[in-house]
């Protein structure tokens, strides 16, 4: 078991009409001149944007918009944020959506007080000291930003998919109504389900292997999004399975589900490398990479994984043959991705054959330029990244 520390600061405000408060919160935490931050037209359509703007206008809130965040948020997005707060002398950002927007308002969080770019963050070559306070209103549950230390941005400039995180970007509050999520289309649900599926994983499969109670928890997590997406995808709008997964999107990504442990993030990283060359959807390029990378470091702890197997996936578990039982799980997780019409392997996410080029180009950048290792759970060399990647691109 690892030491650690435990910090979730987040307020969060959940239940039917949560978003009723937002004013309240905003004016709460500081705010007075409100940078409302969004995605594409769902917001506007749906007149939530709207609703939201009204409240905040009567509550003696101005109120300055910024719409037009897409998947994989754009450095581009970014700078125009900073120079608009910056005009505007913004002192407080909500964000309505989901993580691509949360994420997009980190950045242009860290970027306002700072001199410089607001890139060299995510670069590693300096530290933030400050950034603005920032609340959101959750329309898509998946990243789980809404409650995590950590933002992921792409530079459209030679696409790359870079993280920085630091506690100063917290969401102050989190405002969770499960039936602003009733809309969602099907593939965009399941895609959340397995990115907040993924983030707890990451987690689990951790050098330390002794944290019981966090493990239940993880696993309790693990289970209920797994059984509650088959609800959602029936009855869009079943309010007790979307609650389950909107909680449960927060609570895999609150650190609650890693007390203890290191946890790996290699198959994040992997996968930010194809969601940057392809620009897929996270949660699915997640699903594509995963059981390569479990079967390539299957060895490192076989009974990490038949505990997966047995306490997740519901694989009975052969005492005689734990390798045999761990595969099984890896087998059982491929037939729910595709149960809820994930993709398993590169071909399948891309709808083509990946090239060996490619594959050279995203181990060059996972690597950063073949300076750095990625994962814990077994730490991989640029070598173990190309065999990854390889295995990832054979079709099932």
């Amino acid at each position: 078991m690892k030491d650690f520390i435990y910090h979730a600061p987040t307020e969060v405000v959940f239940g039917k009409e949560s978003e009723e408060q937002v004013a309240g919160l905003v004016r709460k935490y500081g705010g007075h001149t409100v940078l409302v931050h969004y995605g594409g037209g769902s917001a506007k359509r749906s007149g939530l944007l709207d609703k939201i703007c009204g409240l905040l206008e009567e509550g003696g809130l101005k109120t300055v918009l910024l719409g037009g965040v897409v998947p994989n948020p754009r450095l581009s997005k970014v700078h125009e944020g900073i120079d608009l707060c910056r005009m505007k002398k913004v002192d407080f950002i909500l964000s309505v959506g989901g993580g691509s927007v949360i994420d997009s308002a980190k950045a242009i969080a860290y970027g306002v007080p700072y001199k410089g770019d607001v890139w060299d963050f995510y670069l590693g070559k300096a530290d933030a000291v400050e950034c603005l306070p920032m609340g959101c209103v959750l329309t898509i549950p998946a990243a789980g930003s809404e409650m995590s230390d950590g933002s992921v941005i792409t530079n459209e400039d030679g696409g790359v998919k870079l993280g920085y995180g630091t506690q100063l970007c917290r969401q102050k509050f989190a405002i969770m109504n499960p039936e602003r999520s009733f809309t969602l289309p099907p593939y965009q649900t399941a895609a959340g389900v397995t990115d907040m599926m993924m983030h707890t994983m990451e987690r689990f499969f951790s050098p330390e292997d002794d944290m019981t109670l966090t493990d239940a928890v993880a696993e309790a997590v693990l289970r209920t999004m797994k059984a509650c997406v088959f609800d959602v995808l029936k009855d869009p709008e079943d309010y007790r399975a979307r609650a389950q997964i909107m909680w449960g999107g927060s609570l895999a990504h609150n650190d609650l589900t890693g007390c203890g442990l290191s946890g790996d993030w290699a198959t994040h990283q992997l996968e930010h490398e194809l969601s940057g060359m392809f620009d897929v959807t996270h949660g699915a390029g997640l699903a594509a990479i995963w059981p390569s990378w479990a079967r390539y470091v299957l060895q490192q702890n076989v009974s990490r994984f038949v505990r997966f197997a047995v306490n997740v996936m519901d694989v009975p578990n052969d005492f005689t043959d734990p390798v045999g039982t761990a595969l099984k799980g890896i087998e059982a997780m491929e037939r729910f991705y595709h149960s809820i019409g994930m993709p398993i392997n590169i071909p399948e996410l891309i709808g083509r054959d990946i090239t060996e080029a490619e594959i050279a180009e995203m181990v060059r950048k996972c690597s950063h330029n073949y300076t750095v290792t990625q994962g814990r759970f077994k730490v991989l060399q640029p070598e173990d990244m190309t065999a990854i990647y390889r295995m990832a691109a054979r079709q099932a």
